[in-house]
């Protein structure tokens, strides 16, 4: 994965010059290599007898998914599924210099922020042209489909939603109790977490209420919606205003001052896993995960964990939470196998043995029929976070949309400004300017 990433870094080539290279002229190259993915080789059961398909993700994930493929190979032995994974940021990589050379992937993980780069290019399949083969049916519209216009090009890998989770028994012994999460304000959140902070300063201990991530996009996403903006508008604008970011980084500063947050450098998390985690190393009594992590972080906490919405979802202009997706399954349009790649993705959709055996580690099924089919097979805390999903169904939330093309420009200007703000090399309103820049330029407009 490493010489992936050193190779890009020595060529010169960003991503996006790969990805203009791979959406372009190069994407019309003839891969000399293409056979070993069977192009065109048609089974009795119609698809063809390999299809190649990639993920990202680490090895527990892996073992999951291919489990999954394992029920499909069994029903269709005379197809080989030749599979690749890698973690975020190389996978990225991995698959725009696969796109540059032609080696186009028959089914693929998108991410939210790069799915439309890909679509606005041509190089996905539009899933509208084959619902005669993918069934959704049992997806209901409102689910964050990967939808360009009028054209779909991929499917949720899997439902989620972000949530604070809470250690009550951490933040009970310093005589904590958590307000009621589907009622309570952002105030109420901050007293909570200063009331662990002086309670564990009073008897000698480092421990802080709450971490709240101020580089994650889907953070404020949910601050910017219960402002009565959006991030990303419907015609894929950057549409939060200054003053609206100002006050995101404005309540950073304040929290990390009065210690409703920690300060900055006291988390020095080395790692994006659960056990890696600020909340697992007991050094904050809760924090914000996607739903789809909360066994995980189960797993490696010591003390029941309590799953609880955003603040601010009663008091706001409007609700800020939404069922999400972090990522899609797509198809190349030009793979070799698109016969085969749509068949097995109707599976992944559909076919309920299959998700009993992937679990719910991208998040809930897409399919209502397939999600109530496995509930009772899921562990507790998937039930949990299960029940947190169908219940934020029945509510009107906002749409969830594929970020527009110059989203990974926002998210990476996000996470290096926010360092800068906590340790006060840029006062909010700074870096609120710098990101509204960010972002026009990204999408075209300065």
């Amino acid at each position: 994965m490493e010489l992936d990433r050193r190779h890009t870094a020595r060529s010169g080539l960003s991503r996006r010059t790969l990805l203009n290279l791979g959406m372009g002229g190069a994407a019309a190259l003839t891969l000399a290599g293409c056979d070993r993915f069977g192009g065109g080789s048609a089974s009795a059961g119609g698809a063809a007898d390999s299809i190649n398909m990639i993920w990202w993700g680490d090895a527990a994930r892996s073992e999951q998914t291919e489990a999954m493929l394992d029920v499909y190979r069994g029903r269709h032995s005379d197809v080989t599924i030749v599979t690749d994974y890698a973690d975020s940021g190389p996978y990225q990589d991995r698959m725009a210099t696969r796109f540059a050379a032609g080696d186009i992937p028959d089914i693929m993980n998108q991410r939210r922020d790069g799915l439309r780069e890909y679509a606005d290019r041509g190089t996905l399949l539009n899933l509208n042209d084959h619902l005669d083969v993918l069934d959704l049916s049992d997806v209901p519209d409102t689910y964050p489909l990967g939808r360009v216009g009028d054209d779909l090009y991929g499917i949720p890998a899997g439902l989620n939603a972000v949530g604070f989770i809470i250690n009550t028994d951490l933040a009970g012994s310093y005589g904590a109790e958590v307000p009621d999460h589907l009622t309570w304000s952002w105030d109420d959140l901050w007293d909570f977490s200063r009331e662990i902070t002086e309670a564990a300063r009073s008897g000698g201990d480092e421990v802080y209420g709450v971490d709240l991530s101020f580089t994650t996009i889907q953070n404020l996403v949910v601050w910017v919606r219960q402002a009565g903006e959006d991030v990303y508008t419907e015609d894929g604008l950057f549409g939060a205003s200054e003053e609206t970011l100002a006050a995101w980084f404005e309540m950073s500063v304040e929290q990390r001052e009065s210690g409703g947050l920690p300060p900055a450098g006291f988390l020095d998390v080395t790692g994006s896993s659960a056990a890696e985690s600020a909340i697992a190393a007991g050094r904050v009594a809760g924090q914000v995960i996607p739903t789809n992590n909360l066994e995980v972080h189960g797993e490696v906490v010591d003390g029941p964990l309590q799953l609880c919405r955003f603040p601010g979802e009663v008091q706001s202009v409007r609700r800020g939470m939404s069922i999400d997706t972090a990522m899609y399954w797509s198809i190349g349009a030009e793979a070799p196998n698109v016969e085969g790649a749509l068949d097995l993705l109707n599976f992944i959709v559909n076919d309920a043995e299959g998700n009993a055996a992937v679990g719910v580690t991208r998040g809930l099924p897409c399919s209502e029929a397939v999600a109530e089919e496995i509930a009772d097979s899921l562990s507790e805390a998937d039930q949990e976070s299960m029940q947190y999903l169908m219940d934020l169904s029945e509510e009107d939330l906002p749409e969830s949309r594929p970020d527009p093309a110059g989203g990974s420009a926002v998210q990476d200007m996000l996470t290096e400004i926010d360092e800068e703000v906590q340790f006060g090399r840029l006062t909010p309103q700074e870096a609120a300017a710098r990101l509204r820049e960010t972002a026009d330029s990204a999408m075209g407009l300065a």
